[in-house]
């Protein structure tokens, strides 16, 4: 039985929901956890999760549209973190778990894990973003990873899909390896987000992601298909599929998962934008 908590306002004995109570210690504790959204480690029955919490100031509901991009990754042949939103003290709280840790009974195994930021040698300062990039990534992957053909081939569906819904945290630090034994291999993916932005001709990535830099346009992302280890008609598949997978679908797994109607209309120029079909003449700046 859910004890329950009282407080004393102007005299008088209100009833606090505990879940609350909870949800705003929570949200307090995961402001020093780092990163844009507050967050924290909880735990179950399952093992361990970040909790991501939806801030005050959002303009829609970040838990369950981040949920919905993990599963419309899925469907475009990702391999994501499993997710899912818990709603806690009335509020939508996003449960990502933790890969990198394996609970056994005599505890938690912790995989060693690596991040792109540091397979590129680089940081997170504006003066070293020339190293921020897919093509220097993927060659780094090749040669660490203990199947590299499949994982070059993943994370050219990974740069694929943040430029098909307009992703701009792709940022190295959201990308990293995993090793659970020996072999190393790209891990799981995550924190994919929708960013709608004005222009409807060229959108970035914050990694260089072809020979025209940041562009995120299909003409980019298939100028280094050899980098991927794919040829030039199994890298235009992969980018024709999933562009008509996720311009078809994402309405109906965002609505399937609980994102309103309010917000789909909010991130829908997000997806599948115009500028992803055109060429660039112009020279791209990194």
């Amino acid at each position: 039985m859910q004890a329950r908590a009282d407080a004393i306002v102007d005299d008088e004995e209100l009833p606090v929901d505990p879940e609350v109570i909870q949800a705003e210690e929570l949200l307090l504790e995961g402001t020093s956890m780092g990163g844009a959204r507050p967050k924290a480690v909880v735990e179950d029955d399952q093992g361990l999760w970040i909790a991501k919490f939806n801030r005050f100031d959002d303009k829609w509901n970040y838990a369950r549209i981040e949920h919905a991009m993990l599963l419309l990754a899925r469907a475009c042949g990702l391999t994501t973190a499993e997710s899912k939103v818990v709603p806690v003290g009335g509020r939508d709280v996003l449960l990502i778990k933790r890969f990198d840790r394996e609970k056994t009974k005599a505890g938690y195994l912790r995989a060693r894990m690596v991040s792109a930021l540091t397979l590129l040698k680089t940081d997170d300062s504006v003066q070293f973003r020339e190293k921020w990039s897919y093509v220097l990534l993927v060659e780094e992957l090749r040669r660490v990873s203990a199947e590299p053909k499949k994982d070059a081939a993943e994370l050219f569906r990974r740069m694929c899909f943040n430029a098909l819904i307009s992703n701009t945290d792709d940022h190295p630090r959201n990308h990293a390896i995993i090793a659970k034994a020996q072999d190393w291999k790209l891990s799981p993916a995550y924190d994919l987000v929708p960013m709608p932005q004005p222009s409807v001709e060229r959108r970035d990535l914050a990694m260089i992601c072809g020979d025209q830099g940041r562009v995120a346009n299909a003409a980019n992302l298939l100028s280094q298909t050899a980098r991927f280890l794919l040829s030039d008609d199994e890298a235009n598949s992969i980018v024709d599929a999933m562009k008509e997978r996720v311009k078809g679908t994402w309405y109906e797994v965002a609505r399937s998962v609980g994102v309103s109607e309010k917000d789909c209309e909010r991130i829908e120029g997000a997806f599948a934008y115009p500028g992803f079909d055109l060429e660039q003449v112009q020279p791209a700046g990194n």
